[in-house]
């Protein structure tokens, strides 16, 4: 079942002569549970798009549906509180609060929701991240590694729909690399969590379930599974 989908995507920047066409057309399908990657150059669209399908940017034209809703529709306040609840957003800057500690920061998003913390589910994901003896730390005491790990918790936190990890290596270095990106694989296959991550790098895209090339804002590889 697609839990994400987008039809006729397009995000134009700019007017004729010299309009910008970051997106043109893009039609995808994300199956429930799935790890899809999706790679491109540098301006090819697969920032804009992922943006798009987080509802941080409005699209030009088309539809965008998380969870059978239509986000491309829902005023301001609805998408915020949507975002909140139904996406995850794993970043390259791992965008951590540093006067929160790490236990802190994993909860954040259900303290601004007022959501009752699972704390059984909190805990296998903690013990799954390996973050059981940095909870009481603060951000600026851990390496890269394990702020992006507790970037991946937080993620995880709200129990979202779908997780979207923008470059999440993108300041890490290569072994480093590997132990976030098979921290997302195990956490995709152990908890039935839709990832969808971009990134330009060729060999961290062939560890997802799916790889889809995106070039001149158009899907040309791998839009279906």
């Amino acid at each position: 079942m697609s839990i994400l989908k987008t039809r006729g995507l397009k995000k134009y920047y700019g007017s004729e002569p010299n309009i910008v066409r970051a997106l043109d057309g893009v039609e995808l399908d994300i199956e429930e549970g799935e790890f899809a990657a999706i790679v491109g150059t540098s301006g090819s669209g697969k920032s804009t798009l992922l943006h798009m399908l987080g509802g941080l940017d409005n699209p030009t034209e088309g539809t965008i549906i998380v969870a059978g809703k239509d986000i491309s529709e829902m005023d301001e306040e609805k998408l915020t509180v949507f975002r909140r609840r139904q996406i995850g957003f794993i970043f390259q800057n791992y965008n951590l609060v540093p006067m929160l500690n790490v236990y802190e920061n994993i909860v954040l998003p259900l303290e601004l929701d007022g959501k009752k913390k699972d704390q059984l589910y909190l805990q296998k994901i903690i013990t799954m991240l390996g973050l059981e003896e940095k909870l009481k730390n603060m951000p600026n005491q851990l390496s890269g590694g394990q702020q992006q790990r507790v970037a991946i918790a937080r993620a995880l936190a709200t129990k979202p729909s779908i997780i979207l990890a923008d470059e999440p290596t993108g300041n890490l270095d290569s072994r480093t690399s590997q132990d976030v990106l098979g921290l997302l694989k195990v956490t995709s296959s152990k908890l039935k969590q839709t990832i969808v991550m971009i990134t330009h790098n060729e060999e961290i895209a062939q560890l997802a379930d799916r790889r889809i090339r995106i070039e001149d804002g158009k899907i040309v590889e791998g839009r279906w599974r």
